[in-house]
């Protein structure tokens, strides 16, 4: 077997080689790195490499995800299908699966997107809580893994760090090992130009385990992680590392962070750690060595599968539909029935206390639901009777108290979808979607199932006044690719906007929804229109139409009363009600002509920023909406006093309207 010292290196080089070639990338920290990642791969970490999708294996998150040649290098070591040296040599070249960052569902074995420092950490604690909640609901002898992390000086200056630090102390997920790269650089040189923390000191006040070790010293790792795997709590780990280890000239220097070493350096390297080999080969007795290690859980992925095979049925089918992802089939009739009850009573109802409804109907028939709500659950009305807290050792729950950490919800429920087995969603209120929009974006860039609930979504909330108000989140969120946003006008649209956002497998929803009731204005509830994005609710009456008004949320109910004055008038107005652009904007460009009608004969109604309305309007001035911040009121004085009203957008609609 070749020692550890040789297998670190071929780690060190091939990362090395790799920037190096690319002209482009992170060498320092995988240098640095090496020997703790080395001692992971081959005595703690529970994988196959021939199966680097096992349910059961450990999962693995590189937070500091700038040195991503480590992360490439040990799953080409180990043998990870698909992650040849003709991947390492094309690192952060188009189309290669070496991306610069470490990017989800485009490289086998990367467990999540990383780059943005300290979301890995945060994804790490979503695993390491769905590893244990799934051990809940089907027992440790089909669920029982760890999830280990890499996170580097930066990870841990991010605020984020410390929200999901006290969340993992607070539910002591013992199964949360984390590895700082203790090396004292940050970009700008020395971390003591930046922070003077006691990192050990923050992690033990969370209720972490802590210990201090030489990441160049093999043995002591693997003595810290020995300990870790024992603990009733989660670990830090910090190994204090030299950053470019093996460099000549350039070790323990931010100048190996962010640019390849140079020719003369790397010799000077092969010369000094004693590695005379040519770029990007490996002898083959290491390689073998590394192969060896690649395979190392065969053993224990061949028993875990004996055990699946022989699980009570029904559980055994439960485990399997909710990590494939399939919603069971008798969603489909629960929300059916729902929404003909719904057309029938005809409720006025603020559309987030319609959410919470229709999660009353939906949790009980989708057990994979995982709720929440960043300290705001009676606002956001995100619980129902059958989604009981989690708490500290009791994982069988279904809701989660995040407390006032909106940034760590996103990165959390990101991490429960990438582990697989839950469809977390998430309230708080819009206007704080600020917090955690990086986290959003995560969603989106992975493709995440995660389903946002923001809740006050216009000036609509009232006295709490602009702080509280959102104006510009919808627009900005809009602007997300990849990410769905949904602003039901009712009940039933509220409840068709959860169906889809359930249905929807390849990326985030948000739900933007009111705090003030709102009458029932859909007739029929047969087809899910909110599926088509938008749809004419009302047409025009004794003719073809001479303008179109088209409105979201709150708002559709006051283009209906402006259509009421129109057609007192003899105008011909039809009202569109549009829950979703993205989804408008996927139809046939013949449904959504007839849709919106004729061009330059519509106009928009939005209690939120005017931003992007031109794209369906044509003009500036055929929309109604916030001129700037709102305004500490009750509701009904603040849409008056921003022109929002029935009288303004009939107004409007008899400027554009055919004559």
């Amino acid at each position: 077997m070749p020692s550890h010292q040789d297998l670190a290196n071929a780690v060190r080089f091939l990362a090395v080689d790799g920037v190096e070639k690319a002209k482009s990338g992170h060498p320092g920290m995988p240098m640095g790195m090496a020997d703790v990642a080395t001692v992971l791969f081959t005595r703690f970490l529970k994988y196959d490499a021939a199966d680097p999708a096992w349910p059961d294996r450990d999962r693995f998150v590189l937070s500091a995800g700038h040195g991503s040649m480590l992360l490439y290098a040990l799953l080409h070591l180990i043998g990870t299908p698909g992650v040849t040296i003709d991947e390492l040599k094309n690192f952060r070249q188009l189309h290669s699966k070496t991306a610069g960052h470490p990017e989800f569902g485009h490289c086998p074995g990367v467990e999540t997107t990383t780059g943005p420092l300290g979301q890995g950490l945060a994804n790490a604690v979503g695993m390491a809580l769905a590893e244990r909640m799934m051990a809940a609901r089907f027992g440790d002898d089909i669920v029982d893994h760890r999830t280990y992390v890499i996170a580097g000086d930066g990870c841990l200056m991010e605020g984020i760090s410390q929200e999901v630090i006290s969340i993992a102390g607070h539910l002591k997920l013992s199964k949360l090992i984390v590895l700082w790269d203790d090396n004292s650089i940050c970009i700008d040189g020395d971390t003591a130009l930046t922070t003077s923390d006691d990192q050990l000191g923050r992690f033990a006040a969370s209720g972490w385990a802590t210990c201090r070790v030489d990441g160049h010293d093999a043995e002591a790792v693997a003595k810290a992680l020995a300990a870790a795997q024992h603990s009733n709590r989660p670990s830090l780990i910090a190994c204090k590392t030299i950053i470019g280890y093996g460099a000549p000239t350039k070790a323990g220097s931010e100048k190996t962070h962010g640019a390849p070493l140079g020719p003369d350096e790397i010799a000077g390297m092969r010369e000094k750690l004693g590695w005379p080999h040519a770029p990007f080969e490996i002898p083959a007795a290491i390689a073998d060595g590394w192969r060896t290690a690649g395979r190392r859980g065969k053993d224990a992925r061949d028993a875990w599968a004996k055990r699946h095979a022989t699980m009570d049925s029904a559980k055994k089918s439960a485990f399997d539909r909710v990590l494939s992802g399939v919603l069971p089939k008798q969603m489909d009739a629960a929300m059916g029935a729902f929404k003909a009850k719904l057309i029938a009573d005809k409720p006025k109802l603020a559309t987030r206390k319609a959410s919470q409804d229709a999660l009353e109907v939906l949790t009980p028939v989708v057990p994979e639901m995982i709720g929440g709500s960043a300290d705001l659950t009676h606002s956001n009305l995100t619980h129902t009777k059958v989604t009981l807290p989690i708490k500290p050792g009791d994982f069988a729950g279904r809701y989660i108290h995040f407390g006032v950490r909106e940034f760590a919800m996103s990165a959390i429920m990101n991490g429960l979808a990438l582990h697989g087995g839950f469809i977390p969603y998430g309230g708080t209120f819009l206007v704080f979607s600020d917090y955690m929009r990086n986290g959003m974006r995560m969603s989106a860039l992975m493709g995440l199932r995660v389903i946002y609930v923001l809740t006050h979504d216009s000036i609509g909330l009232g006295e709490d006044g602009p702080t509280h108000q959102p104006i510009e989140h919808v627009a900005s969120l809009r602007a997300i690719p990849n990410l769905t946003v949904f602003r039901p006008a009712d009940a039933v649209e509220t409840a068709e906007c959860w169906q889809l956002a359930l249905e929807n497998v390849s990326g985030p929803s948000v739900l933007a929804l009111s705090r003030q009731n709102l009458p029932t204005v859909r007739t029929d509830a047969e087809v899910n229109k909110s599926a088509r994005g938008a749809y004419v609710l009302a047409e025009a009456a004794n003719g073809s139409r001479q303008i179109t008004i088209i409105s979201t949320g709150s708002e559709v109910e006051i283009a209906l009363k402006a259509r009421d004055l129109l057609a007192a008038e003899g105008v011909r107005a039809a009202v569109v009600s549009m829950p979703s652009w993205e989804l408008f904007d996927r139809q046939p460009e013949a449904y959504r002509a007839e849709v919106l009608g004729v061009a330059g004969h519509r106009v928009a109604v939005e209690a939120l920023s005017p931003f992007g309305w031109e794209r369906y309007v044509g003009v500036s001035d055929a929309i109604i909406a916030m001129p700037g911040f709102g305004a500490s009121a009750p509701a009904d004085k603040l849409y008056p006093h921003f022109g929002i009203t029935a009288e303004a957008v009939a107004a409007k609609a008899r400027k554009f309207a055919i004559k």
